[in-house]
C-alpha cells in the first residue's frame, strides 16, 4: 500500500490521516493503524507517545495540506468573485466529505484543545482569507459596498461543510453542487449602468 521507502513514521502518520477520514477519530483503533500502516505492534509508541499524538501529527498534516490547497486557489489568477468560485468549485471528493470538517462533529477531538487547535485554525485561516477577498472586491467595486467580509466568509465556509453532510446523507454530490451554484449566485457581481 506504502512505498517500501517511507519510513514507519510517515505510514503510520499516512495510515491515521485515512483512517481519521474514513472512521473519525472514535473508530480509529491503534490496531487499524498498524495494519493500514503495516507496522509492527511496538512502532506507534517508538514513534509517538500514543494514539493522540500520532492523531495530531495526522491532523496537522491534513490541516497543513487543506490551508495550502484552499490558499492556492484564493491567491490564485483573477478577480476575487472569480477566486471565490474558483474555491467552491475544485475539485473535491464530495462523497467522501470534508477531512478537517469531519473532526469538528467527533466528541474526542471537540474535547481536546489540542486535537481541535488545527481544525479550528484551518477553518479560520480560509474564512479570513476569503473575507479579505470580498473586501478587496468591494474595493474594486465588484460586490456590493453593503456586504459583510466575515459574514460572506462564514456562509462560503458552511455551504462547504453543510454541502459534504448534504451530499454524504444523500450519496449524491447534487446537494453540494445545488448550494455552490446559489452562493455563486447570489455573491455574482452585477452589472453597473
Amino acid at each position: 500500500m506504502y512505498s517500501r521507502f517511507m519510513s514507519t513514521s510517515e505510514r503510520l502518520i499516512e495510515s491515521t490521516r485515512e483512517l481519521l477520514w474514513e472512521r473519525g477519530y472514535v473508530g480509529t483503533s491503534p490496531k487499524a493503524i498498524l495494519e493500514r500502516a503495516g507496522a509492527g505492534q511496538g512502532s506507534m509508541y517508538h514513534h509517538f507517545k500514543g494514539k493522540p499524538d500520532l492523531a495530531l501529527a495526522a491532523i496537522r498534516r491534513t490541516a497543513d495540506e487543506m490551508r495550502a490547497t484552499a490558499e492556492g486557489v484564493l491567491d490564485g489568477p483573477g478577480t476575487p468573485y472569480e477566486r471565490i468560485e474558483a474555491y467552491l468549485t475544485r475539485e473535491r471528493d464530495v462523497l467522501r466529505g470534508c477531512p478537517i470538517g469531519r473532526l469538528t462533529m467527533d466528541p474526542e477531538v471537540i474535547a481536546s484543545d489540542e486535537l481541535r487547535e488545527p481544525v479550528d485554525e484551518t477553518i479560520d485561516r480560509i474564512r479570513e482569507r476569503i473575507a479579505h477577498l470580498v473586501e478587496e472586491g468591494k474595493e474594486q467595486g465588484q460586490f456590493g459596498a453593503g456586504l459583510d467580509g466575515e459574514a460572506i466568509a462564514a456562509t462560503v465556509v458552511a455551504t462547504v461543510q453543510g454541502g459534504y453532510v448534504l451530499a454524504r446523507a444523500s450519496g449524491s454530490p447534487t446537494a453540494f453542487d445545488a448550494g455552490v451554484r446559489g452562493l455563486l449566485s447570489l455573491l455574482a457581481p452585477r452589472p453597473t449602468d
